[in-house]
């Protein structure tokens, strides 16, 4: 290597991170992974695999086969009316083809086994350290105010970990990035572009969908909207979300500060008497359910996803919001931002630039969300559950869907869509 070897702190510990970590390992530089929890967690949602992120998967030696190995086995599914009984008005099932997905993906993955994987992956290599219960404190630059900084940058740590110099500090923690509004001089909320929805993840070991591998939606008034389907263990996975006409997430924001029990309070009380299968689904969250998850869902859209030696990969960066595109952001951002570092070795700040350059259409693509797509997942009123039940009832059946899905939103379109610079590497 023609010049030294590159000092880079990755901050966040799931699917971003490693794979920065990856990817930043394979372009020779020496990268600590730091993470505010005491270890990887294992919970949260399913996640898709899309597009470029299909892409770099293939990529990374051996990932495809572990991602198959822990697939949720989700088939495809089902929408319902309240009757318990009915028939589904529409059923949404893969594709069978990785490279033109639908709603339902070939790489659908429990996020917590996802981070897994990749930190098996990384876990090992001799360039990579993982350090977690730490979280950084403040992120000092020889000149605050320049983008293209030439001199590295000073960390300090909440929790004992020793302050250090580093050429880059890369935030992959998420929507609420703390590291973000320190690299950037701004405030938490700065740059979020708030939808008024929010989700809850959790599993209970009551089996709702009676063994099928088709999962079930159903819809309740007031922009409630719930899915359960089975995982491979046996237990079912319950998705509730909530989608609001204006802006009503003060109530939820107040209870995520307080903590998960009052969360979960909240929740329950939320989808009191929605009918259907909430009754059993809320039974199990206050009770046996100990994976509780929930978040807001927004978008991040800051002017620029680096400024001098700080650079943002994944939801910190531009979380795509209910578009179904953040992993594969994540995932593809993360080989860009190795890929162009390597690319103009010795020169930090065009790298930086080629990586704007580069992620700055697929993010753009994978931000944009359809219209009355949040509308058409959790109507108001009875009458819009009643005229949406409809529509996608008539769609269902015709199987326009299938034909229409793949200009539906960035995140359904074809693999070869989004072509990715093939990049060399160290090792």
């Amino acid at each position: 290597m023609s010049s030294p070897q590159l000092k880079v702190l990755v901050v966040g510990a799931s699917i971003a991170g490693p794979t920065a970590a990856y990817w930043l390992a394979k372009a020779g530089a020496h990268v600590t992974v730091i993470e505010r929890f005491p270890a990887l967690r294992a919970g949260g949602q399913a996640v898709d695999i899309r597009t470029a992120g299909v892409t770099v998967m293939r990529k990374m030696p051996g990932m495809e086969a572990a991602v198959r190995s822990k697939f949720t086995q989700l088939e495809g599914i089902s929408f319902v009316r309240e009757n318990v009984n009915s028939r589904p008005y529409g059923t949404i099932r893969a594709t069978g083809n990785p490279d033109q997905q639908s709603l339902v993906s070939e790489y659908e993955i429990f996020r917590g086994d996802l981070a897994h994987i990749l930190f098996d992956m990384t876990r090992d290599n001799e360039n990579i350290k993982y350090v977690f219960g730490e979280q950084v404190t403040s992120i000092l630059t020889p000149e605050n105010d320049k983008k293209d900084s030439d001199g590295p940058v000073t960390v300090e740590f909440a929790n004992g970990f020793p302050t250090s110099e580093y050429d880059l500090v890369v935030a992959c923690d998420g929507a609420t990035s703390r590291t973000r509004a320190l690299g950037l001089g701004c405030g938490v909320r700065d740059h979020i572009i708030p939808i008024n929805c929010w989700a809850s993840f959790f599993s209970i070991q009551q089996d709702l969908v009676e063994g099928s591998k088709v999962g079930q939606g159903y819809s309740a008034p007031g922009g409630r909207f719930v899915a359960l389907g089975l995982d491979p263990s046996g237990a079912t996975r319950a998705t509730l979300m909530a989608i609001y006409p204006r802006d009503g997430m003060l109530p939820f924001r107040e209870a995520m500060k307080q903590g998960d029990d009052a969360l979960k309070q909240f929740v329950a009380e939320h989808y009191k008497s929605a009918g259907w299968k909430t009754d059993e689904a809320i039974k199990g969250l206050l009770g046996e359910s100990r994976d509780f998850y929930a978040n807001e869902i927004v978008q991040v859209k800051p002017p620029c996803i680096y400024k001098g030696r700080f650079a943002m990969v994944g939801d910190a960066g531009y979380a795509p919001g209910p578009t179904g595109g953040g992993t594969t952001l994540a995932i593809t951002g993360a080989y860009v931002l190795a890929g162009e570092i390597n690319k103009h070795r010795g020169n930090l700040a065009a790298g930086l630039r080629g990586y704007e350059e580069t992620m700055r259409p697929l993010i753009n693509e994978m931000q944009k969300i359809p219209p009355l797509v949040l509308l058409a997942m959790a109507p108001q009123t009875v009458w819009g559950i009643w005229v949406r039940n409809h529509v996608f009832a008539f769609i269902a059946w015709t199987r326009i869907l299938e034909f229409a899905q793949k200009y539906f939103a960035g995140a359904f379109a074809s693999t070869e869509k989004y072509p990715l610079p093939d990049y060399e590497w160290m090792a």
